[in-house]
Parts: structure tokens; C-alpha cells; sequence
């Protein structure tokens, strides 16, 4: 009872102070379009402005100071039913509703100190590990040299890579006898931090291991592959130790080179900003994360984004980022058209990712990840979705894992 009554107070307390959040920007945004109207040729970013002068201004002034004196007062009134110990609600229901909130507001919750932001954690069997050897010891108790890592995409968490009755995760566990452990985070925030935080936990996880890890496989769904990809260009960089061990990165879905609904979006949100009327209503599209922002070309390092207005037009400007070398890297793309070959299939896709994208093709060959043809496998009539659930991808996962477990790592995927 004492785990839930937490859970239940620490989601009231963060959804009443987005709600505050939420009621003061409607009211900037109603004002914005009060004021629009009412000069429809003003120009530039003046238009848009809040804080009208006169009576409106009062009355729009005066609503937001009452949403935020009546937001701290149930804050302060939900904060003692808190528990100071126990873990949260274990509802997958809630958790995937809080990993979708997240997935679109992560940022914000994370730079508000909201208590809806969900840390970075590793899981076992549906239970978060304490990184220390100790607790691993008694959490797992036959810890295994190998080790998988599943890394979930964009508004997802560790549990839903059980789908329909499939999942990946326990099914290599199984078949190949490793110890498979699911990442959780915040999805919302920049994947170069995620990336960052990721090499670091997996630096201490490899450190505090019960016994010495001989191979570490990550696989990555979705953003989760672009996670991967900057932890292991940020640990190379840092010196870490745990890129040595890793032998496999096999990515499904992942948006290498971005996701054009995050573009298409971009330029529907500059297209209602060129209207008078409708210009404050852009605003509804900039109420988008850090990381569905890193979306549009597939951002993986801090100087990707870092100085750059990310709503305003401009170039891929990433910087090449190669596939780590000595890993046997693969790629999954899936393709719901029946020919993936054709100029829709290439485009569409899975439905959020191109096929083009998918597999690191790119005009410009910098930008080209070098994925040996047979480390690519095209999933016809597959949706984005469908890639963790569908048994011809399970099969193409086991089948490169166990083909390279006779040889070096290297073998297989030179770069």
C-alpha cells in the first residue's frame, strides 16, 4: 500500500503542476490571438507577444497569477501524503502513459524538476537494479558473462518490448543463454544527454558486475538506436572501458538519418506562423521534446543541436558519426508497402521510418554507415511497431547473434 500511495501522490503532484504549466500557456496563447486580432498587420515576433496592456491585460494577467497561487497550494498539500520510501506503482498502464508524457514533455519535466521525469535505470525482470555488486548479486542470482541490453524507442518503456506475446528480450535469454537486461529513460530529453548518461551507466554496470563480462550485445528499437550510437562515440571519447566488450549492435527501426514526420511537422508549424491569425497556434507545435527534435536528421551529439534554434529552417549540419569500429553492427528496416524498393516504400517505410533510413544510406557518402549487405534485412509489410512483435525479426536477430558467436567480432562487420 505504501508503494502505491506514493506513486498515486508523486503523479498528482506532477500532473497538478502541469496543469498549472498547461492553464497559463492556453491563457499566453489565447491573449496572443486576442492581440493578433485585434492588430492583425503588426509584424514580427511582436505579434505574438503576451501581456497586453489595458483591461484584457489585467484580466489575462490576473488569471495567471490565481492558476499559480492555486497550483503551489496543492502542491504543498500533496507533498506530506508522500511516503519517504517504497517504489512506484508497478500499472503498465501508468507506466506507459508516463513514458509517453515524457516522451513529448521530457525535457520540460526533467528541467522543472517535475517528479513524473523518469531517471535513466536498468531493469531485470521487470525490477530496477542498484548498480552495485552486491545488489546485482542478490537481484540476479545466476549473473551471467553475457550480457543484452534492450534499448526501447521514442514514448516507450522496458515493458513494452513484450508485445502479442513477444519478446525479444526473454526469447534471446532463452535461446542463447545471456542475461538480458531492459534500459528505461526519458525519451524526451536530447539524445546526446541519453547518450551520455547511457555510456556511463554501462561504464559502472560492467564495473560492479558479479563476475567478468565476456560479451555485451545491445539491441536498440526506434530512438533507442541513436541512443547507442552516441554512447558508444561518447565512451570511445572518454576512454571508458565497456565499448571493449561489446560485440553486437543491432538496431531496428532506428531513424539514422531522421524521421521525416518529424520534418513534415516542422514545416506545418512555420507554415501556420506566417499567418496573423493563426500564428499563436504555432506555439501548439513547439510543444515538442529535445528529443523528438533530434528527430529531423537524427541529431546524436551535443554540437548537433547546442547554439541552434531548433525550430528554426536550416540544414542538416550533424556531424558524421560512423558505426563503432570492431562491432558487428546490423540493421532492421521494415517496409509496410510491397515493394520496398519502390519511391513510396523508400519513403514511407515502416510508417515513421524510410527504409533509406533504416539501413544509414545517405547522399552524401559521409553520412553513409557502412552496413555489410548481409548485417541488413528488409521486414516486408512490417510497421514500426511491428518489428518487436513479428517472428521473422526475432529469427534475423538470433541468426547474426549466433552466427557470430563461432568467430571474432570483427569477423563480420569491418568497417
Amino acid at each position: 500500500m505504501i508503494p502505491y500511495l506514493r506513486a498515486v501522490s508523486s503523479d498528482l503532484r506532477g500532473l497538478a503542476r502541469l496543469a498549472v504549466e498547461g492553464t497559463v500557456g492556453v491563457t499566453d496563447l489565447v491573449e496572443a490571438m486576442h492581440q493578433g486580432i485585434r492588430h492583425p498587420l503588426t509584424e514580427g515576433k511582436a505579434r505574438h507577444a503576451v501581456g497586453g496592456r489595458g483591461i484584457s491585460g489585467l484580466v489575462y494577467g490576473t488569471i495567471r497569477a490565481l492558476t499559480r497561487t492555486v497550483g503551489l497550494g496543492v502542491e504543498a498539500a500533496l507533498a506530506p501524503l508522500e511516503p519517504p520510501e517504497g517504489g512506484a506503482d508497478p500499472s503498465p498502464q501508468r507506466e506507459a502513459l508516463l513514458a509517453a508524457l515524457n516522451g513529448v514533455l521530457g525535457d520540460h519535466l526533467a528541467a522543472t524538476g517535475n517528479p513524473l521525469a523518469t531517471p535513466m535505470s536498468l531493469h531485470y525482470q521487470g525490477q530496477p537494479l542498484v548498480l552495485e555488486r552486491a545488489a546485482l548479486t542478490a537481484a540476479i542470482p545466476q549473473p551471467g558473462a553475457h550480457l543484452l541490453v534492450l534499448i526501447h524507442g521514442l514514448c516507450r518503456n522496458d515493458r513494452q518490448w513484450s508485445q502479442s506475446g513477444q519478446d525479444h528480450g526473454a526469447a534471446l535469454a532463452r535461446d542463447l543463454g545471456c542475461t538480458t537486461l531492459y534500459l528505461r529513460y526519458n525519451t524526451g530529453l536530447h539524445v546526446s544527454t541519453n547518450g551520455k548518461a547511457l555510456a556511463d551507466l554501462l561504464e559502472t554496470l560492467l564495473a560492479q558486475w558479479p563476475e567478468p563480462v565476456e560479451r555485451l550485445d545491445l539491441l536498440a528499437h526506434s530512438m533507442g538506436g541513436l541512443v547507442a550510437r552516441s554512447a558508444c562515440h561518447q565512451a570511445l571519447a572518454a576512454g571508458q572501458a565497456w565499448p571493449t566488450a561489446l560485440r553486437h549492435l543491432i538496431f531496428l527501426g532506428t531513424p539514422h538519418h531522421g524521421s521525416p514526420l518529424e520534418r513534415w511537422g516542422h514545416w506545418f508549424e512555420r507554415g501556420l506562423e506566417a499567418s496573423p491569425f493563426a500564428g499563436p497556434l504555432a506555439r501548439l507545435g513547439k510543444v515538442r521534446s529535445a528529443g523528438i527534435t533530434d528527430l529531423r536528421h537524427g541529431n546524436l551529439l551535443e554540437e548537433d543541436w547546442q547554439g541552434l534554434d531548433p525550430d528554426a529552417e536550416g540544414e542538416d549540419r550533424r556531424r558524421p558519426v560512423p558505426l563503432p569500429e570492431g562491432v558487428r553492427c546490423c540493421a532492421v528496416a521494415g517496409a509496410t508497402g510491397e515493394d520496398a524498393d519502390s519511391w513510396q516504400g523508400r519513403l514511407l517505410g515502416d510508417g515513421l521510418v524510410s527504409v533509406d533510413s533504416a539501413l544509414g544510406r545517405h547522399p552524401d557518402p559521409r553520412r553513409c554507415l557502412a552496413f555489410p549487405e548481409e548485417q541488413t534485412w528488409i521486414g516486408q509489410g512490417m510497421g514500426h511497431l511491428e518489428l518487436l512483435t513479428r517472428p521473422e525479426v526475432y529469427e534475423q536477430i538470433r541468426c547474426w547473434l549466433q552466427t557470430a558467436e563461432s568467430g571474432p567480432a570483427g569477423d563480420a562487420g569491418g568497417r
